[in-house]
């Protein structure tokens, strides 16, 4: 399983303040991002397979909107997290 419990504890204490803040916005976009990036390599290798592809787009859209409430909220701390994750803004 790529992404076991300590992995989730590991992003969310790092990104969302504490384990337990699972809530954050920082913590869910630094969760998704690692979702993304496993789901992009996995398509890598198996470029047909459509459920896959259709959860990769579902993720993407919440990253976006999370961002954009982030944006919209604090743009400073939109601008660490983008900066921290390498994202492309």
């Amino acid at each position: 399983m790529y992404l076991s419990a300590e992995k989730k504890k590991e992003i969310f204490a790092k990104h969302g303040g504490s384990e337990a803040n699972t809530g954050s916005t920082e913590g869910q976009i630094a969760l998704f991002s690692y979702r993304i990036s496993h789901l992009t390599e996995h398509l890598k290798k198996n470029r047909h397979d459509y459920g896959t592809q259709r959860a990769l787009q579902l993720l993407v859209g919440k990253r976006r909107s999370l961002l954009d409430y982030l944006k919209k909220k604090d743009i400073e701390r939109y601008r660490a997290i983008v900066k921290e994750l390498g994202l492309r803004r």
